[in-house]
């Protein structure tokens, strides 16, 4: 295999895994637009949130097929749940005021390092797989 088509498919690794963790990212947005349309809210209000809610759905689908162009859908599908799941929890913390349990942080930090062994069990991979041809 040439050196330009590795660095291509390490560089579409890469881009799929930032393209799974943005779907992420709208993931934890439509949440949070979901929670600012609480019915104390204006009428005005609820109907842009859910307008918003489903704006973000719609992004997060397309960013998140997209990186199914780049990544196996297990990869894409961690990498996508783990920045909803992190995303969403600093999002309560941080605008909602919600408590970060230590076991919320606990298991936080027990999806980081999944995802850094699925991403180093990924690049193993694709060192055996260029040996083999």
């Amino acid at each position: 295999m040439a050196m330009a088509e590795q660095d291509g498919g390490k560089g579409r690794a890469v881009a799929g895994r930032a393209l799974a963790v943005a779907a992420g990212g709208m993931a934890a947005m439509a949440a949070i637009f979901a929670k600012f349309a609480s019915p104390e809210s204006r009428w005005e209000v609820r109907v842009a949130c859910y307008g918003g809610v489903a704006a973000c759905n719609v992004a997060m689908w397309t960013l998140y097929v997209r990186s199914l162009t780049c990544l196996s859908s297990l990869q894409a599908t961690v990498f996508n749940f783990a920045a909803n799941f992190l995303l969403s929890g600093l999002a309560g913390f941080l605008l909602f005021g919600e408590a970060a349990h230590f076991q919320w942080l606990m298991g936080a930090s027990l999806i980081v390092m999944g995802i850094t062994v699925l991403s180093k069990a990924d690049v193993d991979g694709d060192k055996k797989e260029m040996k083999q041809e």
